[in-house]
């Protein structure tokens, strides 16, 4: 349970008065009206929160005069019966500027006992989450991802109506059966035909989503928006624009998930700089990206993404941008996995279990399985970044959606064996323009250098301004006297 002393909420009012708002963990209320179920429920659901009860935002978060702290304090305590689960927050009366306040203290419900929602609103009309400063009604695809912690989906095992066996790839189903055959041999005791609904291939006469994803001949025939989707940005954000396209480099991949997988991994291999690191015998290509440690992530969003009806529409996305690599998945961390626990020693919950079960027995065309014993994609995620001398990954988990984030490459000191200018000098042949701070991104350089650097070429005629000079949308080109 959090806990906040007089000084910190004396603190945190002196810090609303600055500011003159709330925030993502704090609400302001004159009393208790109707309208703080929402609130209840939104920080019961999100991540902890502080009500504070008896202050006047529109007065500059002054005291409400004659204030009642106990029949207040009585009204959050009814309140909070009128929700599902039943809201028990810590509630105490503080003093500011000599005036009662409650204070209430709300902590997030656990994952298994979510969504917490006004009971007379309903389960899809009364859930809320907290956003900013304010509460957001969640969406029913959000509620019915928090409802499936309560019973684990089996999305994946749902038969492909108009998909049939012959829809399934021979060479690769040979191959998957001919290691069932050896790891369990009793599911083939009544013939193979039995064997493939008992390994949940088919159900009935249809081919499974597990199946028809790992070996299908075709799986987008029937989900055409379960790809991959490559996209190469030219500054930090999707919004940025420099050379008057929207990406450098964009790409959707079909097929099943080791095909692609493969094509992912290939995309961010062409489109990413590999350094080379000069030793006292031999020379070593450096990349801003382990594959690895790529490669893992995007078997993990393929696998632990949501696959129920409601999200078939969304894609796996890789994002490249000048500073970093994101993989975004569907669906948010499943089970008893959170960000802080994720990749620790016996933390692991699949979503999908028949797909994560398959692609533990299949292969890449190059040998080697797809996806390793449950729990270790993280570990070696962490495994390759550290052995590139570079930060761990990042994450971003919501009910909607994952993300992993790998920071670039830093260069290495011994890896600038040409001048900043010559690095500079060689990013305006890749592409029409810079600004300085996408030169300092992409070359790890100091933006002291890359301002000395582009000086220097100004100088020399190679490089022009295509602004006027202290103009903040300022980019720089090669000159149209050099080219």
């Amino acid at each position: 349970m959090i806990s906040v002393n007089k000084d910190e909420v004396d603190a945190l009012i002196a810090d609303l008065r600055v500011i003159g708002a709330e925030g993502q963990a704090v609400e302001i209320k004159s009393g208790v009206g109707k309208n703080i179920r929402e609130t209840l429920s939104a920080f019961s659901n999100s991540g902890n929160g502080i009500l504070i009860v008896g202050l006047s935002e529109v007065d500059g978060f002054q005291p409400v005069v004659g204030f009642d702290p106990v029949k207040e304090r009585d009204a959050l305590v009814s309140r909070c019966d009128e929700l599902t689960p039943p809201v028990r927050p810590v509630v105490d009366i503080h003093h500011i500027d000599d005036a009662p306040v409650l204070v209430a203290e709300i902590s997030e419900l656990n994952r298994e006992d979510k969504p917490c929602y006004v009971t007379s609103q309903g389960r899809y009309n009364g859930s809320y989450i907290r956003s900013g400063d304010s509460e957001r009604r969640l969406s029913k695809y959000e509620v019915d991802r928090l409802l499936e912690e309560e019973v684990p989906p089996k999305w994946d095992e749902q038969p492909v109506a108009e998909a049939f066996v012959d829809d399934l790839s021979e060479p690769e189903l040979s191959g998957f059966l001919k290691v069932q055959r050896k790891q369990r041999p009793k599911t083939f005791a009544d013939g193979e035909e039995k064997a493939l609904r008992r390994l949940k291939i088919l159900d009935g006469d249809h081919p499974t989503l597990a199946s028809l994803l790992t070996m299908g001949d075709y799986p987008q025939q029937f989900f055409p928006r379960l790809t991959v989707t490559f996209g190469l940005f030219p500054g930090t954000g999707k919004g940025d624009v420099t050379t008057g396209a929207r990406l450098l480099d964009s790409a959707t991949f079909a097929g099943t998930i080791p095909e692609l997988v493969e094509a992912g991994v290939a995309a961010v291999e062409k489109n990413m700089r590999t350094a080379s690191v000069i030793g006292e015998v031999y020379r070593t290509d450096v990349p801003d990206y382990p594959l690895v440690a790529v490669r893992e992530a995007l078997v993990n969003a393929l696998m632990h993404r949501d696959y129920s009806p409601s999200a078939q529409g969304g894609q796996v996305q890789i994002n490249m941008f000048v500073d970093r690599l994101e993989i975004t998945s569907p669906g948010g961390l499943y089970g008893g996995v959170t960000v802080e626990n994720l990749g620790d020693a016996g933390v692991s919950s699949s979503r999908n279990q028949r797909l994560a079960s398959f692609l533990e027995d299949l292969t890449f065309d190059g040998g080697g399985p797809v996806a390793e014993n449950r729990g270790s994609g993280i570990a070696t995620m962490n495994r390759a970044l550290q052995e590139a001398l570079m930060a761990p990954p990042e994450f971003i988990n919501r009910i909607t959606d994952f993300t992993v984030i790998f920071r670039k490459r830093r260069v290495a000191p011994q890896e600038r064996h040409v001048t900043a200018s010559d690095r500079v000098h060689d990013l305006f042949t890749q592409r029409e323009s810079w600004s300085a701070a996408e030169l300092v991104a992409e070359t790890g350089l100091s933006r002291s250098a890359v301002t000395g650097a582009v000086k220097q070429l100004i100088n020399s005629g190679t490089v022009e301004a295509t602004e006027p000079v202290r103009s903040p949308r300022q980019r720089y080109r090669l000159s149209r006297r050099s080219t």
